[in-house]
């Protein structure tokens, strides 16, 4: 496994999903697991040592309200962290604040407010410098979006 993406409460699995859905395109190997950084902290921390133990070499955390699980994952792993802000009390700027203002030497890479895809993206980003064939991928990727952007507005031009 690649990539741990953990989110906090069975609520965020729609939210989270997108990140599973980049992280497939690139036929990357990952898995999910709901914990709490409040609920369950004894429990995240043993999950944290077996993830790195076994190779992980990303992790994708979403989080909504007080959106700790980034951060206290970041605490207990020297591996890149990439934290999704979910939806909260005020759509999310609760969560987005929480996780982007995390102290000097935690740092917490943070995508837009409910864009877990961005973070599977940022994920395969971080494995290309690794893996020369997501590298790959990841150039073929960008090449077919932009022929793709091209040939569906060539034609919507303003006369």
């Amino acid at each position: 496994m690649k990539v741990a993406i953990f989110f906090g409460s069975k609520s965020d699995t729609e939210i989270m999903k997108g990140a599973a859905s980049a992280l497939k395109e690139f036929d990357i190997d990952f898995k999910a697991y709901v914990l709490s950084a409040h609920r369950v902290p004894e429990r995240l921390s043993e999950v944290l040592k077996e993830v790195c133990e076994n190779g992980c070499e990303v992790i994708i955390a979403g989080a909504g309200l007080a959106a700790h699980l980034p951060g206290v994952i970041a605490s207990q792993v020297t591996i890149p962290v990439v934290g999704v802000p979910c939806n909260g009390a005020i759509g999310g700027i609760d969560a987005l604040y929480s996780i982007v203002q995390m102290p000097k030497s935690v740092p917490v890479a943070t995508v837009g407010i409910n864009n877990s895809y961005n973070a599977g993206m940022l994920a395969v980003e971080i494995l290309s410098i690794k893996y020369p064939q997501i590298k790959e991928k990841l150039i073929k990727y960008r090449e077919d979006m932009k022929k793709k952007f091209i040939q569906e507005n060539d034609e919507f031009i303003f006369n």
